[in-house]
């Protein structure tokens, strides 16, 4: 079971860094996300003729960030992930768009193209809970 601390964190913030990797050349994004707590996944949305968009489809392994910035130590937390990003259809795509645009209104103005990370590991520190706390799941 995911901490909900994890769960939280992730409802609150809306901006990944996402790390892909293709032939040995590292690559990150920002993107807008929103995180779907049934699936433990995350949606975004980003074009496929993107340098991370194609290297997607070419290695769907990536990893990735989720910060809050301060400069207080005590405040500092954040997440580290790593999952498989693909591109949801059916019912996935359904509730991905749905919770997408709950979130983001002006991207139905938009031609989006929706990703979804499957998270197969997660590690947030915390250093409210004391300095370098880390919280780890599975």
């Amino acid at each position: 079971m995911i901490d909900r601390r994890i769960i939280r964190f992730f409802r609150k913030h809306h901006v990944l860094t996402i790390a892909t990797s293709v032939g040995n050349e590292p690559w990150c994004a920002n993107c807008f996300y929103v995180y779907l707590e049934e699936e433990n996944a995350l949606v975004f949305t980003t074009d496929v003729d993107t340098r991370h968009g194609k290297e997607f489809i070419r290695n769907p392994l990536v990893s990735g960030s989720v910060v809050l910035e301060t400069m207080v130590l005590g405040k500092i937390r954040g997440i580290q992930f790593q999952g498989i990003v693909s591109e949801p259809e059916g019912e996935m795509l359904s509730k991905a768009k749905w919770a997408y645009l709950k979130k983001f209104p002006p991207a139905a103005l938009m031609d989006t193209h929706l990703w979804v990370v499957k998270l197969t590991m997660i590690k947030m520190t915390d250093n409210r809970l004391g300095f370098g706390k880390k919280l780890l799941w599975p």
